[in-house]
């Protein structure tokens, strides 16, 4: 059974505000949440950018059913490594064993803001998996002396375990990665339907013999609106950096950049690659793309804060019942 999930997209909402969507969001039904993680927003129209982290320890308590991700936080530079085995473990606990740690290799928009450059794709791939290797240490509860290539940990443990242990979802995006971190993470985090990274995964883990249902979890953004051309606008103001790719929007450094570098993007451009508007069998048809690659569990990102609420209460039942009956 495939499962859909809501975004707390960090950039587009406040704290306060974000915590009332995921109560929500749980009472419509959806079956989990995911946090993005950003020190800034992509453009500036989008207006936020508030700590992931204090945010879902307010949503795991807030919420009692939904699953919760990070999607995803960067463990290699704006964090330590130790820190977030020790954020981890916290929300684990907070979250009754419904949380997933989500992470990724990071973009220089909100790694750069600590002054230590911004590295190559190779190097964030190997910091990445060192990263890993230490917080999988941490969360066993053992005492962990590491002096690695990028990172050092002097004499450290976890005091507060969750029951649960916590899995680990890696982003991906070809075989470099997957090959990098299926070994490493229990789960697959990719934005884009392909069907040839859900596949390589399993492979790559199966091949390596390793255990356990490895969930393949993806994200989708939409801009429902009952007015069509409204929600083009709002969809063109807010996401047109999201034709950019990951190649490029990886490597840009400030919303200044995004808004150059997506200047000509016409508000047509961002309909044809969203769905936009009131039509819910078009949100379906955009969402089924996923599934068809392999993917058990799909983010649906709801484009615009003023939006949220009149969502949530219109269109995300009806929509969820359209998926699920598509879907089954």
């Amino acid at each position: 059974m495939t499962r859909f999930g809501y975004t707390l997209f960090t950039e587009q909402s406040g704290p306060k505000e974000l915590v009332r969507y995921a109560v929500s969001a749980e009472q419509v039904g959806f079956d989990f949440e995911a946090s993005s993680d950003h020190y800034s927003p992509w453009l500036s129209s989008q207006g936020h950018a508030p700590n992931a982290w204090v945010t879902l320890g307010a949503v795991a308590q807030a919420t009692e059913r939904v699953e919760l991700f990070t999607y995803v936080t960067c463990p290699t530079m704006r964090y330590h490594p130790a820190v977030v085995a020790q954020q981890a473990a916290t929300l684990q606990i907070l979250a009754d064993g419904r949380f997933t740690l989500g992470l990724g290799s990071g973009e220089n928009l909100n790694e750069h803001v600590v002054g230590k450059g911004w590295p190559t794709v190779k190097r964030r791939h190997d910091m990445l998996r060192e990263a890993i290797r230490i917080i999988r240490e941490l969360l066993s509860g053992e005492l962990l002396d590491w002096k690695g290539t990028y990172y050092e940990v002097d004499s450290t443990r976890l005091w507060d375990l969750p029951a649960v242990p916590v899995a680990i979802a890696a982003a991906v995006s070809g075989g470099r990665s997957i090959e990098a971190f299926a070994p490493l993470a229990d789960h697959l985090v990719a934005v884009q339907p392909d069907r040839e990274l859900v596949s390589g995964w399993h492979d790559t883990r199966k091949a390596r013999g390793l255990p356990g249902e490895s969930r393949a979890i993806g994200q989708i953004p939409i801009c429902w609106d009952p007015d069509r051309d409204a929600a083009v606008q709002r969809a063109h103001e807010q996401f047109r950096w999201f034709g950019g790719g990951w190649d490029v929007n990886a490597d840009l450094p400030t919303p200044a950049g995004f808004a150059a570098a997506s200047q000509f993007v016409r508000p047509d451009d961002v309909a044809q690659s969203i769905p936009c508007g009131p039509d819910l069998d078009a949100i379906v048809e955009a969402v089924r793309a996923y599934w068809e690659a392999g993917f058990t569990d799909i983010a649906l990102v709801q484009i615009g804060d003023e939006s949220q609420d009149r969502f949530l209460e219109e269109a995300a039942g009806p929509l969820l019942s359209a998926l699920r009956s598509a879907s089954s």
